[in-house]
C-alpha cells in the first residue's frame, strides 16, 4: 500500500490569532466593540474549534438518528475558489442548522490526492530547478519528493476552508492516501476481482500524450476548432478507380483497415467485395465493406475506418472482425507502424504525409472544416482516442442499482430536473477505465511473475505470493506489482463509507453512514456522485446518501462565467479580507436555487457586510442581558421574544426543515426587521 503521512495543515491568509482561553464574547470581562470589525471571525473560529464543537455531540438517541454531510474532498494542490466558497456556506448551515437542533451532526471534511494534478505540479517543479527528473530519480525517489510537497503545502486549502468558518470536524480530517483510505481501496478493488467485475483487456481509450495516461471520458472536454478537411483518393486495387474520402485527421490513414460505404448508396455498390490501396502505405490493402452506419449524404459517402483510433470506427471494426492497428506511442509519435514516418510527431506527421500524398497525386482538396476537437481538462492538449491494455471495472450491473435507487424514492435529487440526466448517463454507460499510468496515486493491488502468463490480484504482497505458489510459481521468482495507479475517481468514490471505517465494522460507520445528504455542485454528478452512488451499493448494500442537493456555479455580476481569459475571477479571499467570511457566504446562500448558477457582485457583498453589522448590534444589545447583567437580565427573560422570533422564521421560511436551506437567509433578514433586537442568531435547539 502507498505509504500514508499524518494531514499537513498549512498557514492562514492573515496572521493567527491564539485561541481565546475563554469564552470570547457573551460574559466575557470585555463588552462587544461598539464598531463591528469582522476581524473577529478568526478568533471565533479558533474558540469554536478548540472547544469541539464542530465535533458530533447531541442526542444519541434522537428520533432522526444522526445529521452526516460529507463534504467534496477538494484537491491537495488546490487554491480556494468560489466553488469551494459556495459548497463551504452551503453545508456549514446545514451543519449548524442540525447541530443547533440537538443532532449529531458530523460535516466530515478531507482532501483528495489528485493524481495527474499533483504529479504534474511535482514534475514541473523538477524541471524548473534544472535536476533529475522523474524517470531519472525513479519511482521510490520521485514518491519521496511528492510527499515532501504534500507535507509542506498540502494544508494549505483546508486552512482557506477555516477562513470562511467550515464548521467541520477536523478532528477526523481525511487524505485519500491515508493509511486506512489505502486499505479501503485495496479492499475494494479485490472485492470487485473476486466478483468478476474487474478485468484487464483492450479497448478503446483517451490517451493524453503529454499526461503519458489515459484519462477518463468525463475529463475530456470537445471544443469546437477550425481545421481543415482533406479529400484522397483511395484507389481500388487492380484497377484506376478510387474512392473519394475525407478526413480531419490525415496520420490516422497509416491505421486503416477499410473503407465503408452504404449499402444501399448506388455510387459505390460495385466495389463492395473489393480492396484498396492504403496511401503511403508501402502498398497495404484493405477491403471495401457495406455498412449501415454510413451516412450517404454526409461528405463523400465513403469512410475510412480506423479502429484503433476512433470509436465510432472500433465499433465497426468489431462488428466486422476488422484488424487493429495503433500508429502512436505513448508521447504521440508514430511508432512502427507508422512505416517511413515512425519517429515523427502526430501533427508534424499529417503535414509531411499530405504533402507526400500530394505529391503522388492522391490529393483532391482541402478545404476549411470546423471540428470538435477532445481536448485534456488537465493538460490542455488535444486527446487522441486509441486501443489501450488497461483495467477496466464492468459497470453495468452497478450502473443500474443507482438508476433504481433514484426511480424508488431511495435517493432523491435535487433539483428533480437532474433525474432525467442520471438517468440517461447511467443507462448508457460504458466499462470504467480505472488504470492510470501514474506514480502517485494507489498503486493497483496486482502482481505479475516473470515466464508466468497470468496474474495475482491480492490484498498484499505475501498474499500474492501465496497465490503465485499455488500457480506453480517459484518462490525464487521475484513478484513484480502493476506500475499503474487507480483513477483517483475509485477512491473518492469510496469516501461516504470509506471514511467512517469501511471495510471494518466500526461504530462511526454505524452511526454516520448512509449520510443524510450530499451537497455539491451540478457539475460533478457524474465525475463523483454516480460512481459514489453505484460503489455505495456495491460494498455496503445501502445507498451512501438520502440527498443529492445540487448547487449552480458562481458567476460574475453580469451572470458570465469566469475565466481568467475575461479577468472577471474572483479570489474569495481577497473578498474575505475586504469583507469578511460572514459577508461572502450570505451573499452567496441568498436568493440561491438548487441546480441554477449564481451571479455575484461586489456591491451585494458590501450591502450584507452591513447587514452583518445590524446583527452586531443586535447582539450588542442582548450580550449583558444574555449575561445576566443588565435589570430582569439572564437567558430566561427573552423567552416570549425568542418565541417571536422562532415563529417569524417559522412563518418565512417553511422549507428550514428540508435540505434547502437557502430560504433560510430572506426569512432571517425579515424576520430581523420585524423582531428588532429580539434576534437572537440562533434557532431553538428543539425540534427534530
Amino acid at each position: 500500500a502507498t505509504p500514508a503521512r499524518g494531514p499537513a495543515r498549512g498557514p492562514l491568509r492573515s496572521a493567527a490569532t491564539a485561541a481565546p482561553s475563554q469564552r470570547p464574547f457573551l460574559g466575557a470581562a470585555e463588552p462587544l466593540p461598539k464598531a463591528y470589525d469582522f476581524t473577529v471571525e478568526g478568533a471565533t473560529y479558533e474558540w469554536w474549534e478548540s472547544s469541539g464543537l464542530f465535533e458530533p455531540k447531541g442526542d444519541a438517541g434522537h428520533p432522526r438518528g444522526a445529521y452526516t454531510c460529507p463534504m467534496p474532498p477538494p484537491n491537495v494542490t488546490g487554491r480556494l475558489h468560489l466553488g469551494h466558497a459556495m459548497f463551504v456556506a452551503l453545508q456549514d448551515v446545514l451543519a449548524r442548522f442540525h447541530r443547533a437542533r440537538g443532532r449529531p451532526t458530523l460535516w466530515l471534511p478531507g482532501t483528495d490526492h489528485a493524481g495527474i494534478a499533483t504529479q504534474l505540479l511535482v514534475e514541473r517543479a523538477l524541471a524548473a530547478e534544472g535536476g533529475p527528473g522523474r524517470e531519472e530519480l525513479g519511482r521510490d525517489k520521485f514518491l519521496e519528493r511528492v510527499w515532501a510537497w504534500k507535507e509542506e503545502n498540502g494544508g494549505a486549502i483546508c486552512s482557506q476552508m477555516r477562513r470562511l468558518g467550515a464548521s467541520a470536524d477536523w478532528t477526523r480530517e481525511k487524505f485519500t492516501l491515508d493509511a486506512d483510505m489505502c486499505d479501503a481501496v485495496t479492499e475494494a478493488f479485490v472485492l470487485l476481482h473476486e466478483r468478476g467485475l474487474v478485468y484487464r483487456g483492450s479497448r478503446m481509450v483517451n490517451w493524453s500524450p503529454n499526461l503519458g495516461t489515459a484519462v477518463s471520458d468525463l475529463e475530456v472536454e470537445f471544443v469546437e476548432r477550425e481545421g481543415l478537411l482533406y479529400y484522397f483518393k483511395y484507389g481500388v486495387e487492380g484497377s484506376d478507380d478510387f474512392l473519394p474520402v475525407a478526413t480531419s485527421r490525415p496520420e490516422t490513414i497509416l491505421g486503416d483497415t477499410a473503407v465503408c460505404v452504404n449499402p444501399a448508396d448506388d455510387r459505390y455498390s460495385k466495389f463492395v467485395g473489393k480492396r484498396c490501396v492504403v496511401p503511403m502505405s508501402g502498398g497495404r490493402s484493405i477491403p471495401i465493406l457495406a455498412d449501415d452506419y454510413v451516412d450517404i449524404e454526409f461528405g463523400t459517402g465513403a469512410l475510412k475506418v480506423t479502429p484503433g483510433h476512433d470509436a465510432n470506427d472500433y465499433a465497426i471494426g468489431l462488428r466486422h472482425d476488422l484488424p487493429i492497428i495503433n500508429i502512436l506511442d505513448e508521447a504521440g509519435a508514430l511508432n512502427s507502424n507508422g512505416g517511413a514516418y515512425a519517429g515523427l510527431d502526430r501533427f508534424d506527421c499529417r503535414k509531411k504525409l499530405w504533402g507526400d500524398m500530394e505529391d503522388a497525386g492522391l490529393v483532391l482538396k482541402t478545404e476549411p472544416h470546423v471540428s470538435r476537437v477532445p481536448i485534456s481538462q488537465r493538460g490542455g492538449e488535444v486527446v487522441e482516442p486509441l486501443v489501450s491494455t488497461q483495467w477496466f471495472v464492468k459497470t453495468d450491473a452497478m450502473a443500474q442499482r443507482g438508476v433504481d435507487a433514484v426511480r424508488n424514492g431511495d435517493v432523491r435529487i435535487v433539483p428533480k430536473r437532474f433525474e432525467k440526466e442520471w438517468y440517461n448517463w447511467l443507462e448508457n454507460i460504458q466499462d470504467w477505465c480505472v488504470s492510470r499510468q501514474l506514480w502517485w496515486g494507489h498503486q493497483i493491488p496486482v502482481w505479475y511473475a516473470p515466464g508466468h502468463d497470468g496474474y495475482f490480484c491480492a490484498r498484499s504482497e505475501a498474499a500474492a505470493r501465496t497465490q503465485a505458489t499455488a500457480a506453480g510459481v517459484s518462490e525464487e521468482t521475484p513478484l513484480e506489482r502493476d506500475g499503474d495507479v487507480l483513477d483517483t475517481w475509485f477512491s473518492s468514490g469510496l469516501w461516504p463509507f470509506a471514511t467512517v471505517g469501511w471495510p471494518k465494522q466500526t461504530a462511526d460507520l454505524d452511526q454516520f453512514y448512509p449520510a443524510t445528504c450530499l451537497e455539491t455542485g451540478y457539475d460533478i454528478l457524474f465525475f463523483w456522485v454516480a460512481r459514489m452512488v453505484m460503489m455505495g451499493l456495491e460494498f455496503t448494500g445501502k445507498p451512501p446518501f438520502e440527498v443529492i442537493y445540487m448547487h449552480g456555479l458562481v458567476r460574475d455580476k453580469n451572470n458570465e462565467k469566469m475565466s481568467k481569459t475575461k479577468g472577471n475571477v474572483v479570489d474569495p479571499l481577497d473578498v474575505v479580507d475586504e469583507y469578511g467570511a460572514d459577508a461572502l457566504r450570505f451573499s452567496l446562500v441568498t436568493g440561491v436555487t438548487p441546480g441554477q448558477d449564481v451571479p455575484l457582485s461586489m456591491d451585494r457583498v458590501s450591502q450584507n457586510r452591513n447587514f452583518c453589522n445590524k446583527l452586531w448590534n443586535a447582539a450588542r444589545f442582548l450580550e449583558p442581558k444574555l449575561a445576566g447583567g443588565g435589570a430582569g437580565g439572564g437567558v430566561g427573560a427573552f423567552a416570549s421574544s425568542d418565541e417571536t422570533l422562532t415563529s417569524s422564521l417559522a412563518r418565512r421560511g417553511p422549507g428550514l426543515g428540508s435540505a434547502d436551506r437557502t430560504r433560510a437567509a430572506p426569512a432571517a433578514k425579515k424576520s430581523r426587521g420585524e423582531g428588532r433586537s429580539s434576534w437572537r442568531g440562533e434557532p431553538s435547539s428543539g425540534g427534530s
